[in-house]
């Protein structure tokens, strides 16, 4: 019996899926990968694209050579709904796909939830595609202008990569410009050790970035602060984190009370075992991972082993993440922070340390090496 497989979004733990089966195909399965986009962006480059260290293509990865080499049919459209119950798939474009084994690995949605009434002065960073065309078109008028206010909320590593980027890429423009960087004192680089949060500090003063410890909320003109500080403002990137898209919480599978789908260390749903999820969308019961793109990447060969256990009727395999995470922090030109654990290191050599992870990560999955 021919059984269906549906890979649902094109993040970064599908990936190393796709590649599995280019490598080993999996008999008697019919395979699809549903997707917003034929390309899905590595965000690990998008800072280093604002700073001029990349093109724009070399953070795209093409889903569609990758889809046809592991005899996968792609399909473009938004997930609207699943009815894990019935094994059903619904999607933007009407159609209703049903499955026998479905795996999610679809990210999670930039918290707008204080920041809507920025109006079209508000730029989430994902979708990544979105946001490297919306912020093309505003450094241009940006530049044209020759003056522009940018505030970046969110304390995160992305959003302080970001915060740094940017200041890099109206800086190559010649474009006089105010950053500021918003985030609650606790969120700053949370979880990091307090090493690399002296060292960011360092880094934003020689640049000038403006931090402003405090909640953001959005008007028409810029950011209201909770400190009482109003920052006006031409354009609000959004690096909020993410949250659990609506439709996961009304789709029958045990979630958590913020909606997002429960899993073991084996990645499979607690309440629906034949649907597996990795990613920003998940919580593990059986410990505490955060949402991170490092964590996403290494799921990724634990859901192509357990997608091909369940047809092969085999036993799964489990995601255990170490015990210290490498990050690699990039700020300035050809500058970046390595931290592992309590070691923590800075200078070029990390950036070129972090270029080479980066670069070989696209290159992997492009059609010629995957």
């Amino acid at each position: 019996m021919t059984e269906r497989i549906i890979l649902a979004g094109g993040g970064h733990a599908h990936l190393s899926v796709l590649a599995d089966w280019a490598r080993r195909p999996l008999p008697q399965t019919k395979r699809w990968l549903v997707t917003s986009s034929r390309y899905t962006a590595y965000s690990g480059m998008l800072p280093g694209w604002l700073a001029g260290n990349y093109q724009a293509s070399d953070l795209m990865i093409d889903l569609e050579p990758l889809a046809r080499k592991a005899s996968t049919k792609l399909v473009i459209a938004d997930i609207v709904g699943i009815d894990a119950d019935a094994r059903t798939m619904h999607l933007s474009s009407g159609e209703c796909m049903t499955f026998d084994l479905a795996s999610l690995a679809t990210g999670g949605e930039t918290n707008l939830t204080q920041l809507l009434a920025l109006g079209d002065k508000l730029l989430p960073v994902k979708p990544v595609d979105e946001f490297v065309a919306k912020w093309s078109a505003f450094a241009t008028q940006a530049q044209q202008r020759g003056t522009a206010d940018v505030v970046v909320v969110g304390g995160g590593a992305a959003g302080v990569e970001l915060a740094f980027g940017i200041d890099a890429a109206l800086r190559r423009c010649a474009v006089r410009a105010i950053v500021s960087l918003v985030s609650p004192q606790e969120s700053f680089l949370a979880g990091h050790a307090d090493k690399v949060r002296a060292l960011v500090t360092t880094a934003i003063s020689q640049r000038n970035i403006n931090v402003h410890f405090a909640q953001g909320t959005g008007t028409a003109e810029g950011l209201s602060l909770s400190n009482g500080a109003f920052l006006r403002a031409d354009c609000v990137v959004a690096a909020t984190g993410s949250r659990a898209q609506t439709w996961l919480a009304q789709s029958g599978l045990a979630c958590t009370a913020n909606g997002f789908v429960q899993v073991g260390a084996d990645l499979r749903s607690i309440s629906h075992p034949y649907i597996l999820a990795a990613g920003d969308v998940i919580e593990r019961t059986d410990r505490k991972v955060e949402h991170s793109g490092v964590h996403a990447v290494k799921a990724g060969p634990v859901l192509a082993a357990n997608i091909r256990a369940s047809v092969e009727g085999k036993g799964d395999d489990t995601y255990t993440p170490r015990r210290w995470t490498l990050y690699l922090l990039a700020h300035g030109k050809r500058q970046a922070i390595l931290s592992w654990g309590p070691f923590v290191t800075a200078g070029k050599w990390v950036w070129r340390l972090k270029d080479r992870i980066d670069r070989g990560f696209v290159r992997r999955y492009t059609a010629e090496d995957a």
